[in-house]
């Protein structure tokens, strides 16, 4: 199967190109966000085709995968007039968790029987009112980076992209108080500034951009994993954390008291709860040893990656026939 896709979201479509199809991915001649091809910095397979939008149109497609509203006329425009929904099966991604007025936060494609809509975690599709448009949840897979948890540094991983900007969606207002319990190093894009910007001493709130190649290696050293965010969808990286074999200590919000079990790590709305829980795992290093390890057994049964491609196989060949 030919399925078209844009790189939206570079972890996700690591995940789901492993499948067996060929995934067509448009590139624009100056990468804008409509055009990036090919991940630089995650590994994908051959099977992964950088198509410009002149030769999408006439390029064989049998499915069509949209993750943003505008990806409509967009795929129309590029397709030479063939429609996602009318003239080409289609289903719609949807990443994240609501905004807005969330209780009633009408999804922009409801009340649709041209597409299906696919929610990631099963607290997006409680939040977002998708009317009658056919919805299913296909939770998250993870390509698997390995057992790699040594925690030989007692600091905490935090891994955030603009955590300046987001502010409290990301619990940034948070990271004070949390680096006085243990000291962070957060990984992400645009984190620079960050220690200053919170009136924090470098020792206990360094930052840096890695590429994913060395991403896993660098958190998987530190003691443990902190997850601080209010309110986004599931963060990939805590489940690439669980994977690494790292205990987790994390709010207790959106689907993460469903990813995270007790016996792996700490969970709480109270941010003191937290801080206790970072002071623990630097005090007894075989305490994060062993629920880091549950943490991965965890992982691995609900978030691997052969379940994940199973559940999209499914999916693809129902919207297909």
């Amino acid at each position: 199967m030919n399925i078209l896709l844009w790189h939206v979201h570079g972890s996700w479509t690591t995940a789901f190109v492993q499948g067996p199809h060929t995934y067509l991915v448009p590139a624009t001649p100056d990468r804008d966000a409509d055009g990036l091809g090919r991940a630089r910095t995650f590994s994908w397979p051959p099977s992964v085709r950088e198509l410009t939008p002149a030769q999408l149109r006439d390029a064989e497609v049998d499915l069509v995968i949209l993750q943003r509203p505008h990806e409509l006329e967009l795929a129309e425009r590029w397709l030479g007039g063939r429609r996602p929904g009318r003239d080409l099966p289609a289903v719609y991604l949807e990443h994240n968790a609501p905004d807005g007025d969330v209780p009633t936060t009408r999804h922009a494609f409801a009340d649709r029987d041209d597409l299906k809509l696919v929610h990631v975690t099963h607290f997006n599709r409680l939040f977002w009112d998708c009317g009658s448009t056919r919805v299913e949840v296909i939770e998250h897979g993870i390509v698997d980076p390995g057992h790699q948890y040594t925690g030989r540094l007692p600091r905490a991983a935090v891994v955030v992209n603009e955590p300046l900007r987001r502010g409290r969606y990301t619990g940034t207002d948070l990271l004070p108080e949390l680096a006085r319990a243990a000291p962070l190093d957060v990984f992400g894009m645009r984190t620079k500034g960050l220690a200053d910007h919170l009136g924090l001493p470098e020792e206990r709130c360094r930052s840096a951009d890695l590429p994913q190649s060395e991403l896993h290696a660098a958190m998987a050293e530190r003691r443990m994993y902190l997850h601080p965010v209010r309110w986004t969808s599931l963060g990939l990286s805590l489940l690439e954390a669980m994977h690494l074999g790292m205990p987790i200590v994390a709010l207790a919000t959106t689907e993460a008291v469903e990813a995270v079990p007790p016996d792996a790590g700490t969970l709480s709305t109270r941010p003191e709860v937290l801080a206790h829980a970072a002071r623990r795992y630097l005090e007894e290093p075989e305490a994060a040893v062993e629920d880091g390890a549950r943490a991965r057994q965890a992982a691995l049964e609900r978030y691997g990656l052969k379940r994940f491609l199973n559940d999209w196989e499914r999916l693809l060949t129902e919207v297909r026939s």
